[in-house]
């Protein structure tokens, strides 16, 4: 790939996560029905400092799971308190192809929290598995943006030469075929 997200930067910007926050509260509101919402559940390890923003502006409880359970102590792959029956919101920084979604929520409702939506900050947009993956689990998507989202406010606003931002289009449009193109990874 040519480009990069790391929303893991955004915790490193109190003035920025705040405006993000605002507008993920705006987006659950209109979406989701933050009054249908029993816990914020935060993937490890990104998805934690996001689910508790979340939690604590919407005075819910918060847990976090993790992709497996601790190998000592209670052998805990979820922590916090997450009641029987919660209607849980899956909350973690990106989602690319949704892979790591199927752990978390098999988790939570193995632990017998109801998962029905999940929220990232970013999501790719370009990889139909992540579709596929959230269907499988019947879970809703929502994020705040997406690769189209930022690529046309890049150009629209000239953010980057006209030259770059063909090349993400370029990638963004034919992934597979860009990397094998340039190199990347053969599976």
């Amino acid at each position: 790939s040519p480009v990069y997200i790391d929303c893991r930067k955004i915790i490193a910007f109190p003035r920025a996560r705040r405006l993000l926050m605002d507008f993920a509260l705006a987006n659950l509101v209109r979406e989701i029905g933050v009054e249908s919402i029993d816990c914020i559940a935060g993937g490890e390890t990104a998805g934690i400092p996001f689910a508790a923003w979340l939690a604590d502006r919407l005075d819910l409880p918060m847990c976090y799971v993790r992709k497996e359970p601790k190998g000592f102590g209670r052998m805990a792959q979820i922590e916090g308190d997450l009641a029987e029956g919660a209607r849980t919101l899956l909350v973690e920084d990106l989602t690319t192809d949704g892979g790591s979604k199927v752990r978390f929520v098999e988790a939570l409702r193995k632990a017998g929290a109801e998962v029905n939506d999940t929220f990232v900050i970013f999501h790719y947009g370009i990889f139909d598995a992540s579709l596929d993956t959230m269907a499988e689990l019947q879970l809703r998507l929502h994020s705040l943006t997406t690769w189209w989202d930022v690529l046309k406010v890049a150009r629209d606003d000239k953010w980057l030469p006209s030259k770059t931002v063909q090349v993400v289009e370029d990638y963004l449009k034919n992934p597979v075929g860009w990397s094998d193109a340039h190199g990347g990874k053969k599976d």
